[in-house]
């Protein structure tokens, strides 16, 4: 079985009881960063070996632990923070997990993009993720001009280096609207601007 394990965006207190209980008991935990979870595990003290799996090892890991699962092992799938397969390499090996007929679980918990929104102001009934803008200029205004007008909540994700140029397209393509930005949710530093864009 592969369970997929939510682990924290930045407290490591916000783990629930029952990843640390599926991450205690599986045979292997895949993880991004052994080193960014080593630091989980040792708070938890989680004796479970860790093997990596991230974007740039991904086709070959991927065949690994899909043998480690035939095998009848278990695996916990974790990401460097919140949820995996949500803007990570995670969703490759799910779909190959599951392809290959063999049972995912949702150990759910944290994911950055439900916390921005829920303490954004902004409406959350109805909205859309679209994870992390291309990053040339012109691909991201495209994409940009296709979320104008939806009428919904647009959640997105940016890197701290190209918040500025982002924020620059944003207000050429959507026109100065009102925006919110999160940085470092749940963690020491953590920073919520509200405003319009131009202001941003």
């Amino acid at each position: 079985m592969l369970y997929v394990v939510s682990t924290p965006i930045g407290n490591l207190g916000d783990i629930t009881h029952r990843a640390v209980e599926v991450l205690k008991a599986v045979d292997l935990i895949a993880c991004e960063d052994t080193r960014k979870t080593k630091i989980l595990t040792q708070r938890y003290n989680i004796n479970t070996p860790l093997t990596s799996y991230y974007e740039y090892n991904k086709a070959v890991k991927g065949d690994y632990l899909l043998k480690v699962l035939r095998e009848g092992k278990h695996i916990a799938l974790v990401s460097d923070a919140g949820t995996p397969g949500i803007s990570d390499p995670g969703f490759s090996l799910i779909r190959s997990v599951l392809e290959a007929g063999i049972k995912v679980v949702s150990i759910p918990g944290p994911t950055a993009l439900i916390s921005a929104l829920s303490i954004s102001g902004f409406p959350t009934n109805k909205f859309i993720f679209e994870g992390f803008l291309p990053i040339k200029s012109g691909a991201r205004k495209k994409r940009l001009a296709r979320l104008k007008d939806l009428g919904v909540t647009v959640v997105l994700y940016e890197s701290p280096h190209r918040i500025l140029k982002t924020l620059q397209d944003m207000l050429e393509v959507l026109g100065n609207r009102q925006a919110v930005l999160v940085r470092e949710v749940t963690k020491k530093f953590e920073e919520v601007i509200r405003g319009d864009i131009e202001s941003l």
